[in-house]
C-alpha cells in the first residue's frame, strides 16, 4: 500500500528552484569558475531592482521548472507565474549581492537544531547583535523591511539588510527567502512572513551562551520556540 503525498505548493518550489540554481551558482564562484563569476555580476547589478528593468537576466534565471507539468500537480496561472518569477528574481540576485568577495558560503540552508542552527532571516538579523542586548538601529532595519509596501520596496530594504550581513559574514537560507518573496505578494501574506521573521529573530540562540540562556524577548525559550523556522 502507498501512502498519497501532497503536491508541492507554488511557494515550495519557488523555494527548491531557488536553492538548486544558488547552489550551482555558488559552487561554481568559489571554485572561481569563470562562467560563475560572471554570472554573479551579472546578478549582482539587479539586487533591489525591478525583473522588468533587467532584461539581460532573463536568460540567466532559469524558470523552465515553473512550467514543467508534473503529475497530480496542476500548471500554474499567469498571477501565480509572475509572482514566482519576481520572487526568483529578487533572492538570487540579494543572493549574488550578498556572496560577492566572500570565500564562504552565504547561501546556507535552514538547520532546525543542527549544527549550523537556524539561517532565517530573523535569525541572521539577530546574529548582527551582541548576544545579551538588542541593536535598536539593526532591529529598525529589520522593522522597516517588515512594513515594505511592495517587492521592489521590500528587496531595496532587504538590499540594506544584506550588506551587513555580508560584512559580518554571516549566511542566509536563499531557498527560504525565496518562498517568503512568493508568499508576501499574495493577500495576507506580509503578515505571515512577518511572523516567520520575528520567530526566526526569537530562534537563534548564541551557541557560546549556556542552555538556560533566555530568548531575545527576556523570556525562556519553549521547545515549541526553538524548534519553530522561518518557512
Amino acid at each position: 500500500m502507498t501512502t498519497a503525498t501532497a503536491p508541492p505548493s507554488v511557494r515550495s518550489r519557488v523555494a527548491e528552484l531557488a536553492a538548486v540554481q544558488i547552489d550551482r551558482w555558488q559552487e561554481g564562484y568559489l571554485r572561481d569558475s569563470p562562467k560563475d563569476v560572471a554570472a554573479l555580476a551579472r546578478l549582482r547589478r539587479g539586487a533591489g531592482r525591478d525583473a522588468a528593468d533587467l532584461p539581460d537576466l532573463w536568460t540567466l534565471v532559469d524558470t523552465s521548472p515553473l512550467y514543467a507539468r508534473l503529475d497530480d500537480v496542476r500548471p500554474l496561472s499567469e498571477e501565480e507565474l509572475v509572482r514566482a518569477e519576481n520572487a526568483l528574481h529578487a533572492a538570487l540576485t540579494l543572493w549574488a549581492m550578498h556572496q560577492q568577495s566572500r570565500g564562504a558560503h552565504m547561501h546556507r540552508p535552514h538547520a532546525r537544531g543542527g549544527p549550523g542552527g537556524p539561517a532565517g532571516l530573523g535569525a541572521a538579523v539577530r546574529r548582527l547583535m551582541p548576544p545579551d542586548g538588542i541593536d535598536e538601529p539593526v532591529r529598525k532595519r529589520l522593522v522597516r523591511a517588515g512594513t515594505a509596501p511592495d517587492l521592489t520596496s521590500l528587496s531595496q530594504r532587504l538590499r540594506d539588510l544584506i550588506v551587513l550581513l555580508r560584512r559580518a559574514d554571516i549566511p542566509l537560507d536563499y531557498g527560504l527567502l525565496a518562498g517568503q518573496l512568493y508568499a508576501w505578494q499574495w493577500p495576507g501574506g506580509a503578515d505571515t512572513v512577518r511572523r516567520e521573521w520575528g520567530r526566526s529573530f526569537h530562534s537563534w540562540q548564541d551557541p557560546a551562551a549556556p542552555a538556560s540562556a533566555q530568548s531575545a524577548d527576556g523570556a525562556a525559550p519553549s521547545s515549541d520556540d526553538r524548534d519553530k523556522d522561518a518557512s
